[in-house]
């Protein structure tokens, strides 16, 4: 056995390193190349806009977009700017928003209208809207309305309140409402429009005693309306099925984690609205988040949040037909689109 002194060694096995170190640089070279974040490279791009600002409303979607969930669910989502002058149904009817959060009776008369959309899930399973009055005024009943002046809000959240007048055969003096309730609280108008959510808790805050109030929720007088449901059109569930259910998938994921987590809910949700630079009540955004813990859990089957159900659309349909708010609707399965996104 030959031991060749040390630097002999070294001098030998040069050429060795040499080729594997080639070797190395042909395969990094040759490798496809993977920068850092690769992962969100192949996620999927969508969008949704809700139905207003950045509030306890839409909890469940800015906790999953937040949270990550969306990612891991394989979509790269972007919550559209919503609130006064944006509407969610035209923006889905215009292909400008992958999915939106309307109301039922919306979504029922834009399909009338020949827009092509369907329901991918029912986030809110009752409704919640009222409208109020003072007891002073002396209105208790829904015929004590007739002639008096009622604030109502724009466009399609205009459609249940008409539906209630019109089936009691109410007419009433209407007056448009803004975002606010001012002109009820300075006396304006005999009856608001409120949101048991939102605009009744803003009362209480303002200083009016449950008292002094006389509700008319509408699902206590045979309106039972759910309100807030993620639609899409269906020419996007057709072409990308799998990213509708994963879409549905992680939202309701999202409101899941909301509920199990209030406090991070809240930071969350009051972090985007400082965002889209909206003020901010933390006591008012929990009494919202409960709220729709309620509506979003209200009677449904085996605590599985997220199915419209066939006898609430079918009544919705009927009532707003028989009404003339929509000339006609399809069958269930057609607007669930449950054949493609289920």
């Amino acid at each position: 056995m030959t031991i060749l002194p040390h630097s002999q060694r070294n001098h030998t096995g040069w050429p060795w390193l040499r080729q594997i170190s080639a070797l190395l640089l042909f395969v990094l070279c040759s490798a496809p190349w993977f920068p850092a974040g690769a992962a969100e490279a192949v996620l999927k791009k969508a969008s949704l806009m809700p139905l207003w600002s950045p509030q306890a409303q839409f909890a469940g979607y800015y906790v999953a977009l937040d949270k990550g969930i969306y990612a891991r669910h394989g979509i790269d989502l972007k919550i559209l700017k919503a609130g006064p002058g944006y509407s969610p149904a035209q923006t889905l009817q215009e292909g400008k928003a992958d999915f939106a959060v309307l109301w039922l009776t919306t979504a029922l008369q834009r399909r009338s209208a020949g827009v092509k959309l369907v329901n991918l899930a029912q986030i809110i399973q009752r409704s919640s809207m009222m409208l109020i009055a003072k007891k002073s005024s002396g209105i208790k009943t829904v015929k004590d309305m007739s002639g008096r002046k009622v604030g109502m809000w724009g466009g399609e959240l205009s459609i249940p309140p008409r539906a209630l007048l019109d089936r009691y055969g109410v007419k009433v003096r209407e007056v448009p409402q803004s975002h606010t309730i001012n002109l009820f609280l300075r006396g304006g108008i005999d009856l608001t429009s409120a949101m048991w959510y939102n605009e009744y808790h803003v009362m209480l805050n303002a200083g009016l005693d449950p008292d002094e109030l006389q509700l008319f929720p509408l699902h206590e007088l045979g309106m039972q309306y759910p309100e807030d449901g993620i639609y899409t059109l269906e020419k996007t569930l057709h072409n990308d099925p799998a990213l509708a259910r994963a879409f549905v998938a992680a939202s309701l994921e999202g409101w899941r984690y909301a509920f199990a987590h209030p406090d991070e809910t809240l930071d969350i949700v009051i972090k985007y609205m400082r965002e889209a630079q909206v003020p901010a009540n933390r006591v008012h955004q929990k009494w919202m988040l409960e709220r729709m813990q309620d509506l979003i859990m209200y009677d449904v089957p085996q605590g599985l949040p997220g199915q419209l159900k066939q006898q609430d659309y079918e009544g919705v349909g009927r009532a707003l037909r028989a009404t003339g708010l929509i000339r006609s609707y399809p069958d269930y399965a057609t607007f669930s689109g449950r054949s493609n996104a289920r």
